[in-house]
């Protein structure tokens, strides 16, 4: 039974269904492999006329140092004691931001019909964050409409004769069925959600989807937020040239006092703000207003940032920018400081408060991203650095924005529609980078992150330390420079305690380590994290390919020192302890993973061999329970799936009477 409405201007509605969806593992008996594409160029890049996603530019990465530099320098560590750590953070650090618009094709069809390989892929990503937190919203957000239907059985339905704004935004119609998809993904996996309040139109309000997300989401619906990018509102045409700071937090102020005054809204202090670009506005001239102290319902201090933006080659507004002449901006530890230290001060004024720091939307570059860059090896490793530097600046997190076919820099894409049933998803860079923090800071929630700036403080070879209870549990190296000769491949000296830190030497016999390689900065497929990869474009069905590879590294104990190389480019991921890989790796459990009822065709389509399929993430099927999508099926010890005639775990209490939301789970591709 599913609750079809729960608005307080609609009818409420209940249908009973009796569609189950019964979701086995790849390599079981009687499942057939799902099909894998191949990935090709349609031609020279120059001449490429095809989806941004899917360009196949290639820059040529910025030339090495000459001479190199040091082949190997010191990491000192404190045993205990250490100064100058951040605040405790989560695995979580780093999620997505998810175009309102393309909501449909990323997570999903309907509340029936999700993306098997989204949920594969947040399932490696919660395996080793704990959770995953998750933005519906964007542009897209501020003219969303929720309706009761659509032709056809449409959830979602754009409007591009409306389209605003330099970047043809268009006014969104969407369905109950988005916010039961997402309560239906819950189900599944822990995910959280931020969605977004329509702004504009204060003196009409649409409150309906904060209504229907409370009821569906519940506990986990993390926050609302309130105006999206407001300093842009006046340049976009959308509020008075007049408009300022004050006037949003007048209008922030009405939303905050609407969904206090709404007794369908259980939770209104969990809202979000105030999300700006930082372009029109500083951050200051906001908290002027006394934006962080007057509003109880304020749970989440908000911005969003990127460090360029591509606009006027998607739409013909803003300052020209050559991708190749920009490219070596990316790599260099100098740019996530500068991206970051704007905000320093509104980080720490949000801590004297009480509130998480956000960056609440942030990528390679607006408009999209560049070509090269954004889908590049360089951009992993640029968002490992930045994402570090962020945590190590006090953010409490930040959202990778995700868009459609006609962007560069997509964590992860589907494929177009008219070529779903040969093709699978592509991943981009972000998405390794999202994995690799997560693994860096771990699931404890109580790790600190510190900038350790060595090598002399070279631009080009960060690292980081994580702290846990004011121990040093991994380091984070990496390496910018792309020079296949291997003269500026360096090895870290590693030492904990000992030496003029006036504490006994602590490093350990053996550390272990996960490397982050590829053979240039310009690699835009096949990048390889500790042995496996999610290959190239169209090749993923969402889980990692290849047997997992962890170095053992034997430390030198009389000299107190544990040498890690990282090559020239690259990223090294030092484990201090068996107990600190553990909490990167859930204790090293095996990633939850979904396959598909829903068959595809064959022709066009690669096949591989159920043997080789069975091992390609390193384990084989046959060692694992049977899984389901479907909420009210049990796994018994024994391994065995029932059904369970019990409602969902998301009971939604209804105007009327309880009902259950997850009655039709029918997962597919």
């Amino acid at each position: 039974m599913r609750v079809t409405d729960l608005l307080s201007f609609f009818t409420v509605l209940s249908s009973s269904t009796g569609v189950f969806g019964y979701v086995t593992l790849y390599g079981l008996p009687g499942q057939e492999p799902l099909g894998t594409g191949t990935a090709t160029a349609s031609g020279s890049a120059a001449s490429y006329t095809g989806a941004a996603a899917y360009n196949p530019t290639i820059l040529n990465p910025p030339p090495p140092p000459n001479p190199p530099g040091p082949s190997q320098f010191p990491i000192q560590l404190m045993s205990t004691g250490t100064q100058g750590l951040s605040i405790q953070q989560s695995g979580n650090f780093l999620g997505f931001s998810i175009e309102f618009s393309v909501v449909n094709q990323v997570l999903g069809k309907n509340s029936s019909f999700l993306q098997v390989p989204f949920l594969n892929l947040m399932s490696e990503l919660s395996k080793r964050a704990g959770h995953v937190q998750i933005r519906v919203g964007g542009n897209t957000q501020e003219t969303a409409t929720l309706v009761p239907s659509l032709p056809d059985g449409k959830s979602i339905e754009k409007d591009y004769n409306a389209s605003s704004n330099p970047t043809a935004t268009p006014p969104l119609l969407f369905t109950p069925e988005i916010i039961y998809m997402m309560g239906n993904i819950s189900a599944l996996l822990p995910i959280e959600w931020y969605i977004g309040v329509p702004l504009n139109d204060t003196a009409n309000l649409r409150l309906e989807i904060a209504e229907l997300s409370q009821a569906v989401l519940g506990p986990n619906l993390k926050g609302m937020q309130v105006g999206n990018e407001p300093d842009l509102y006046a340049n976009h045409g959308h509020r008075p040239t007049t408009y300022g700071p004050a006037d949003y937090d007048t209008e922030f102020g009405i939303v905050a006092a609407a969904l206090d005054n709404d007794k369908t809204i259980t939770r209104p202090n969990i809202l979000v703000g105030p999300s700006l670009s930082s372009i029109a506005w500083t951050p200051e001239q906001v908290w002027d207003t006394g934006f962080m102290t007057k509003h109880p319902e304020l749970a989440y201090v908000s911005v969003e940032h990127y460090p360029l933006d591509n606009c006027f080659a998607q739409f013909g507004v803003g300052t020209p920018h050559v991708p190749q002449d920009e490219f070596a901006s990316y790599l260099t530890h100098q740019s996530g400081k500068d991206i970051v230290a704007p905000f320093l001060n509104s980080s720490n004024l949000a801590q004297q408060v009480g509130k998480p720091f956000l960056m609440f939307e942030t990528n390679t570059a607006s408009c999209g991203g560049f070509a090269g860059i954004s889908d590049s090896f360089g951009a992993a490793l640029w968002g490992i650095d930045y994402g570090l530097q962020m945590a190590y600046s006090n953010f409490s997190g930040a959202l990778v924005h995700v868009g459609g076919q006609s962007v560069f820099y997509n964590p992860f894409t589907p494929p177009p529609t008219n070529q779903s049933t040969f093709h699978q998803w592509t991943i981009g860079p972000l998405f390794y980078s999202s994995l690799i923090i997560a693994e860096a800071i771990g699931s404890t929630n109580k790790s600190q992150v510190l900038d350790l700036n060595p090598n002399a403080g070279n631009l080009l070879t960060p690292a980081y330390a994580i702290y846990e209870n004011g121990a040093p549990v991994r380091v984070a190296m990496t390496n910018f420079i792309t020079d296949p000769s291997g003269a500026n491949d360096y090895t870290a000296m590693i030492s904990i305690g000992g030496g003029q830190t006036g504490t006994p030497g602590a490093t350990p016999a053996t550390i272990k380590v996960k490397h982050f390689t590829a053979d240039s900065v310009s690699q835009k497929a096949n990048l390889s994290w500790a042995g496996q990869t999610f290959g190239d474009i169209f090749q993923s069905d969402g889980r990692p390919v290849g047997t997992e590879t962890i170095e053992t590294v034997t430390c030198d104990q009389t000299n107190n020192v544990c040498p890690v190389k990282v090559k020239a480019p690259g990223f090294a991921l030092a484990f201090l302890t068996d107990t600190a890989l553990q909490n990167s790796d859930s204790d090293g459990a095996t990633a939850t993973t979904f396959s598909t009822t829903a068959r595809t065709r064959l022709r066009n389509t690669a096949t591989v061999a159920p043997d080789v399929l069975a091992t390609s993430n390193g384990h084989s099927g046959s060692t694992r329970g049977w899984g389901s999508t479907s909420n009210s099926n049990k796994i018994l010890a024994s391994g065995a799936l029932v059904r369970v005639v019990v409602p969902g775990t998301l009971a939604l209490l209804s105007m009327v009477c309880g009902a259950a939301m997850i009655g039709r789970m029918f997962v597919r591709v």
